[in-house]
């Protein structure tokens, strides 16, 4: 039989990775590996169980972000604002379907917001997914939390940091598409922080999250037969920054492998 968790349960684990009241919280999941919610398993309840266990701990002033990626100008598709779907996970779209959520317009790495800074962190954003003014920029400036649901520390945030800190193996990559929003088409350019291809830049971010354990900064508790993992985005960017001067591979699969390209290799 599936284990079983409840709302309460979650709510309290969240709290427990050290989630307050009032916080901005962006969050990856795999909501299914918890198991099965005891209020039910239909979408509606699973998804006022997620939800739900958030605000408990976020209260009226918090805020949850979710990614709603759906990468469609790099995929050479129009980006419908009000229609095309995350693809990021069954509860990122009951999020973005949700009638009180906002949506950014990125075409490429949208997120959906809802609660009391969805407005600010959603709207207005750059061409550039990782420029110091987009979401990820915002997140920092306003030391949001990432609160992964079985995920472990690593986050869409770190490339952001990565571009910041100007790695070597990922660059900024402009792509055109068709933006559609109410029906009505305008063509817009997207750029994005792509790596370079080599089996070395693939992104691996085990390694992060296993230093983010051992330095007390991810927080972690189990819910049902899953868990729960929260870090700041301060402390994110801060434990990247302090490290990667001398593990410069640290978020690829570079850094197990040693599977450098040449051209790309660094030294301490």
């Amino acid at each position: 039989m599936a284990k079983t968790y409840s709302r309460r349960q979650l709510a309290e684990a969240i709290a427990a990775t050290g989630v307050g009241a009032g916080d901005i919280v962006f969050s990856h999941g795999n909501i299914g590996f918890f198991g099965v919610p005891e209020e039910g398993r239909s979408p509606d309840v699973v998804f006022e169980v997620i939800s739900g266990a958030f605000f408990d701990v976020l209260g009226p002033e918090g805020t949850l972000v979710v990614p709603t990626f759906t990468y469609s100008f790099s995929q050479n598709q129009p980006f419908d604002y009000d229609n095309t779907p995350s693809d990021c996970g069954v509860f990122t779209e009951m999020v973005r379907t949700s009638p009180d959520s906002l949506r950014s317009e990125d075409p490429n790495v949208s997120v959906c917001a809802i609660g009391a800074k969805a407005v600010e962190l959603t709207r207005d954003v750059p061409e550039n997914a990782y420029a110091p003014n987009s979401f990820f920029g915002r997140l920092l400036a306003a030391n949001g939390v990432i609160c992964n649901l079985n995920f472990d520390a690593g986050s869409t945030f770190v490339h952001y940091v990565e571009r910041c800190l100007e790695v070597p193996y990922r660059f900024d990559k402009a792509f055109d598409g068709t933006f559609v929003r109410d029906g009505l088409e305008t063509r817009r350019r997207s750029v994005i922080w792509v790596r370079h291809l080599h089996p070395g830049t693939v992104a691996q971010f085990e390694s992060f999250s296993e230093l983010a354990k051992d330095a007390g900064r991810f927080r972690t508790q189990r819910v049902g037969r899953g868990f729960v993992g929260a870090i700041t985005a301060s402390d994110t960017y801060e434990l990247i920054e302090s490290t990667l001067p001398a593990r410069p591979w640290l978020l690829t699969a570079a850094d197990k492998t040693g599977e450098v390209p040449s051209r790309l290799r660094t030294t301490p």
